[in-house]
């Protein structure tokens, strides 16, 4: 096989077979959700974090127009237009050694002080997890992508 050959042979396997173009390209980058509408606290833009999985991802920041004091599995849902399922969890179960101090202390002080986790479950074997708080008609937090195999 010539260099030619074994080269349109990589372009076409690496081609996007979605048929869709650039938003599903656009779509896989973002994990499929969507987590700004709104300004993002600075405090939570100066986190840098990286959640540890098979895939060591960073956390990024949450900023979502809110009605509501309190958010649940169902209302983030909705927020993040998403099908798949989304269940609340404990700080303590989310994080048992407290390795992700920081983070708990950041949206802590980006929201009322009351914080929930989040487990947004995605395609195969890809799970974002979502740590947020409410205040003044936002959820903001840091969400993060987690491949768990």
């Amino acid at each position: 096989m010539s260099d030619a050959d074994y080269e349109a042979f990589l372009n076409k396997a690496n081609a996007d077979s979605s048929g869709g173009g650039g938003a599903a390209t656009t779509q896989a980058k973002s994990y499929g959700t969507k987590s700004v509408n709104t300004e993002v606290p600075k405090v939570l833009s100066s986190v840098q974090e990286y959640y540890t999985s098979d895939a060591d991802e960073p956390f990024e920041p949450v900023a979502l127009e809110f009605e509501g004091d309190e958010v649940s599995a169902e209302r983030l849902k909705k927020l993040l237009g998403h099908g798949e399922a989304v269940e609340e969890i404990g700080v303590k179960e989310w994080d048992p050694k407290g390795q992700y101090k920081s983070v708990v202390e950041a949206v802590e002080k980006a929201s009322t002080g009351r914080i929930k986790v989040f487990r947004v479950e995605l395609e195969g074997t890809r799970t974002e997890y979502y740590v947020v708080g409410v205040k003044e008609g936002k959820v903001v937090g840091l969400k993060a992508l987690s491949v768990e195999s």
